[in-house]
């Protein structure tokens, strides 16, 4: 957030208070900000949620991919030995 905060000054931030007030009146103020919050906070409720799902899910993809790999280093590596013990006779 303080990256999009460096292209607005503090006269902008200013002229943009104004005309709000200007446009929505004082007494509706409160709830557009309050209104923005919700949707702020339920914007990151959900983004949350998807970043846990798909964790959950790759995590399930990593565990057999290391599997995997696991069992094919291990299978490397007899092979390997069994060569340079054939070799070694």
């Amino acid at each position: 957030m303080a990256q999009t905060l460096l292209f607005i000054s503090g006269g902008e931030i200013v002229m943009v208070m104004l005309i709000a007030l200007l446009f929505f009146g004082s007494k509706s103020i409160p709830d557009i900000a309050r209104t923005l919050g919700k949707g702020v906070r339920e914007f990151k409720k959900a983004t949350n949620e998807i970043k846990r799902e798909l964790n959950e899910n790759t995590g399930e993809f990593k565990k057999d991919i290391d599997n995997i790999s696991s069992s094919v280093k291990e299978s490397t590596h007899k092979l390997t030995k069994d060569i340079n013990d054939g070799l070694s006779e």
